[in-house]
């Protein structure tokens, strides 16, 4: 299989999949479009006709684009992964807050982009953005109380985590108020040898988009 992705350091999206495919240990060739530039959105056309990104190829030559579609795909090809809770009434509970995640917070994500080089405490929090920030510090706090943690939905990360994982590494960057409990979520997630790896490869580029460091 393929992944399509676009910069760590920036996309937010294409983390969602590329963790939970290193978190399972699925084999995939990864295929980098550089963001920003004048030929990206060309180059994202060869693979996804939504003209954006992640977007996975499997093995059959078909695309699937939308990172929760991807992982949807994931979870029935890898049963064994577990990738969403077995229980109904959790893997309900974990499909409701990762489509909250995907089609909502619109403040943090314009106001908050991700930038995993950057440290910018503060910055950002604007009273419609903490509000939001305050929800997602909500479902946290509900999910680990509910189900033991150290992850979202108990001892193994998953699907949900992977959702959240981009938000994770906006409050790290950003540094909002949160709970003890919000706190203690980000350190598991960042200790996810996927997710270091995630971060470390974003470190590690050179390429910059000036619409999102110009604004440090």
């Amino acid at each position: 299989m393929k992944l399509i992705i676009g910069d760590k350091n920036y996309s937010s999206w294409s983390m969602r999949p590329w963790v939970m495919m290193k978190h399972m240990g699925i084999e995939f060739e990864e295929v980098m479009v550089l963001l920003g530039e004048a030929d990206s959105k060309a180059r994202i056309l060869e693979h996804s006709p939504s003209g954006k990104i992640p977007c996975l190829i499997t093995d059959e030559g078909q695309g699937i684009w939308e990172s929760l579609a991807i992982l949807e795909t994931l979870a029935e090809r890898y049963p064994q992964h577990g990738l969403w809770p077995s229980d109904p009434a959790a893997r309900a509970h974990a499909r409701a807050i990762a489509c909250e995640m995907h089609g909502g917070f619109g403040e943090v994500r314009s106001q908050m982009p991700m930038i995993v080089r950057a440290r910018r405490p503060g910055k950002g929090a604007t009273p419609a953005v903490l509000a939001e920030v305050a929800r997602i510090d909500a479902i946290w706090s509900e999910c680990l109380a509910r189900y033991q943690g150290p992850f979202l939905f108990g001892s193994r990360f998953g699907a949900a985590d992977a959702m959240y994982a981009p938000v994770v590494s906006r409050f790290i960057t950003y540094a909002p108020p949160l709970s003890d409990a919000a706190r203690a979520y980000i350190e598991s997630v960042r200790a996810v040898p996927a997710v270091r790896a995630w971060f470390d490869d974003a470190q590690a580029e050179t390429h910059r988009i000036g619409y999102y460091e110009d604004d440090a």
